[in-house]
């Protein structure tokens, strides 16, 4: 497998190409419906009209010339980021690089200073969920949700800096 590059830097393009990844890949692996692909491609759409380089990031995994990772961090209060659209191709999973992103993720978080953050995920994606409490993330919500074409529990995860 070829060598993988992560960047930081948001290119034109690069938020349609993560909103067809989650469509493809979460409808082959957990059947979700064009409820899910509307929810990201909305808060998507959101982020590019808001972005701010100074407060938000990217990180694009790409190999062989195509994105094969994406995840982003959008600031939402002045301390509190949201982790959002975590997303590796199949073939890429097992090799660390999902911890690399958490890392990533991590370090940035911390150097801008921000106290507090959290994502939202679903009750399937427990390889998702295990990574997240490694990295301090504490389970605080969990409800029911049918917005993605079947009957879920969807979880908010929260991690806070240590005083």
């Amino acid at each position: 497998m070829s060598e993988i590059t992560i960047r930081t830097q948001l290119l034109p393009g690069d938020l349609g190409y993560a909103a067809y990844l989650h469509g493809q890949i979460y409808t082959t692996e957990n059947q979700y419906g064009l409820g899910f692909e509307g929810y990201v491609l909305k808060g998507l759409g959101e982020f590019a009209l808001g972005y701010d380089a100074a407060k938000d990031r990217v990180w694009v995994c790409e190999a062989e010339g195509r994105m094969v990772g994406f995840l982003l961090g959008v600031q939402r209060e002045d301390a509190v980021v949201q982790l959002r659209y975590f997303i590796l191709l199949p073939e890429y999973r097992g090799r660390g690089l999902g911890k690399r992103l958490m890392n990533l993720f991590m370090d940035w978080m911390r150097e801008c200073g921000y106290k507090r953050a959290y994502l939202w995920t679903t009750h399937e994606l427990e390889t998702a969920a295990a990574l997240y409490l490694r990295h301090g993330f504490r389970l605080m919500e969990e409800k029911e949700s049918a917005g993605f074409g079947k009957p879920l529990r969807e979880r908010r995860y929260e991690w806070t800096a240590a005083d």
